[in-house]
């Protein structure tokens, strides 16, 4: 039979003839040491084997025991110490490891060893190497014994940050939030703080969605920043954080985070242009402006007046139907955007409601032919604020028989209360076309307006000379018609007082349609230039001959010329 196996074993002890089991000493609880804070562990030997006698948390390797034990219940020789730590290096890069011990250290970066001083001496031993780690986690542990003597340790590692041998960038920063007050018009960045040792801050970037440059807004050490300087025009921005470390190196940047303003930002004033009477009221017009998705009419009594809304709209002009005929209203517009941000005002613009009425059209006109060209009649026009009349006549165009066109000249103005003007021109036998507008004291024209008159046909008396004048006159003729009772006046030119072909003096002639000839009106001594023909009545028209005179009796051909005088 085998022996019965004992499944538990009671160490009893006696206390005071009693039998009672003795409680065991509960095991240490494990010790955990936040990153970058080492794990510690001592020996009681050199090997670092068994159970460590005491396990703590330890910021830095920098002791010196002297010939004292490290801790209590230790050897003051022959015991061993054990540092560990797991951290992130970021992105990694150069670093450079320092240390210096009595007796022995060896030091380890992922389980190899990279120091390596191991003996026992009798004074302090230090060595430096220089290094580069790669980016991420990695584990740290240094081993330091003492045999016999006085002990102390001291290890460090840092980043290399000169700028000629640092040349790996931080990583890229994580975390970035983007928090848009439209209160404040403000936007709030945060992100996680960055792992690298050799970190000197981060840049804060911006730019325009619709824009390709970044503008560095800040360089900081916090994990934090507002930005008080947002556009508030509606539009959207983009951020993007980037780490540098003290070789000046920087990281890539983030990915984008994208903020829409709100819209603050007011369109411009509109520019005015001058009202225009309508039928209906006062146009008031402006330009167009740019993001504008309406505009806002105000109107005053005077310049500097309190100017009160009359009118929106979504056009570049308004039509002022409130507006008081003979008025001045003077007028201001602002510019809306979608987001309701109303510009300045524009600069004041005076307008004021005219009549627009036009006269009634003339009617009752007859056009006579005369010997001076036409007398013209018509009605007297019943619109209460006539101003005057302008007869015009024109050019028949298109063929006779078809429908004719009246092309007509500027006219001749005619006061109120006059019904008949007598039209001088030269009858000459060509027919020709007429009408009498009516014009109102707002310069309304009643023609202009409508498009519509009395037009009237009639062909020129033919009071043309049968007698053609020859050409080749030395003389050059110029006939003006009588302004009163001095008679029409003629001047010439084309000879010098001292030329034989005119010693004899000038002769003029005048046209007799009775007689169909060219009859001598006056003779003229040698040297005259002007003469003035009294004998011939108002209302008709004139042709004249002047010759010169030699001294032997002969004419030289003759210069010709024609006028006209009204009644």
């Amino acid at each position: 039979m085998k022996p019965a196996r004992l499944a538990t074993v009671v160490v009893l002890a006696t206390t005071g003839g009693l039998l009672t089991a003795a409680t065991a000493a509960p095991a240490s609880a494990a010790t955990n040491c936040t990153s970058p804070v080492y794990k510690r562990q001592f020996f009681a030997n050199t090997t670092f084997s068994g159970t460590p006698k005491k396990t703590d948390c330890d910021a830095t390797i920098s002791e010196s025991w002297g010939t004292k034990a490290p801790a209590s219940g230790l050897p003051t020789n022959a015991f061993g110490v054990r540092w560990t730590v797991t951290r992130d290096f970021g992105s990694g890069g150069p670093f450079t490891f320092a240390v210096s011990a009595q007796d022995g250290v060896r030091v380890y970066l992922d389980d190899v060893r990279r120091i390596d001083v191991w003996k026992n001496v009798s004074s302090t031993v230090s060595r430096t190497l220089d290094l580069t780690i790669p980016k991420g986690s990695h584990t740290l542990r240094v081993d330091y014994v003492n045999w016999t003597g006085a002990a102390n340790v001291k290890f460090t590692y840092a980043p290399r940050t000169s700028a000629t041998v640092d040349r790996t960038g931080p990583l890229t920063p994580t975390g970035l939030a983007v928090a848009y007050d439209p209160t404040t018009g403000q936007a709030r960045l945060g992100w996680a703080k960055n792992k690298e040792m050799d970190l000197a801050g981060y840049r804060v970037y911006r730019r325009p969605a619709d824009g390709s440059t970044w503008t560095r807004l800040v360089s900081t050490a916090s994990t934090a920043y507002t930005d008080t300087t947002l556009p508030v025009n509606g539009a959207a921005c983009l951020y993007e954080l980037r780490a540098y470390d003290t070789a000046g190196n920087e990281s890539a940047g983030t990915a984008a985070r994208t903020v829409t303003t709100v819209d603050r930002t007011a369109p411009a004033a509109p520019v005015q242009r001058p009202t225009a009477s309508e039928p209906e009221g006062l146009r008031v017009a402006w330009g167009e402006v740019a993001g504008a998705t309406s505009y806002r009419v105000y109107r005053a009594a005077s310049p500097s007046g309190a100017y009160t809304r009359i009118g929106t709209t979504d056009r570049t002009s308004y039509l002022d139907s409130t507006a008081v005929q003979g008025t001045s209203h003077y007028y201001r517009v602002t510019a809306l955007d979608a987001a309701g941000n109303e510009s300045a005002q524009s600069g004041a613009v005076v307008g004021t409601l005219r009549d627009v009425t036009p006269p009634s059209a003339v009617t009752g006109v007859t056009v006579t032919p005369t010997a001076y060209g036409f007398e013209v009649h018509w009605d007297p026009n019943p619109t209460a604020d006539l101003e005057s009349y302008t007869v015009r006549r024109g050019v028949l165009w298109g063929d006779e028989g078809d429908e004719q066109v009246c092309s007509l000249y500027p006219g001749y103005s005619v006061p109120a209360g006059t019904t008949s003007y007598a039209y001088t021109t030269l009858p000459d036998g060509e027919e020709t076309c007429f009408i009498v507008d009516a014009l109102d004291h707002a310069t309304n024209s009643s023609f202009a307006s409508t498009g519509e008159a009395q037009i009237v046909v009639a062909t020129e008396l033919d009071m043309t000379p049968g007698v053609a004048t020859p050409e080749g006159s030395p003389l050059g003729l110029t006939a003006e018609a009588a302004e009163g009772d001095e008679g029409n006046r003629l001047t010439w030119h084309g000879l010098a007082d001292s030329a034989p072909e005119q010693a004899g003096g000038y002769r003029v002639h005048r046209w007799n349609p009775q007689t169909s000839a060219y009859e001598t009106i006056a003779e003229l001594p040698s040297g005259a230039l002007e003469y003035f023909d009294t004998g011939v009545p108002r209302g008709t028209t004139s042709f004249y001959w002047v010759t010169a005179v030699a001294e032997d009796g002969s004419e030289s051909l003759p210069a010709d010329d024609w006028t006209v005088t009204a009644p």
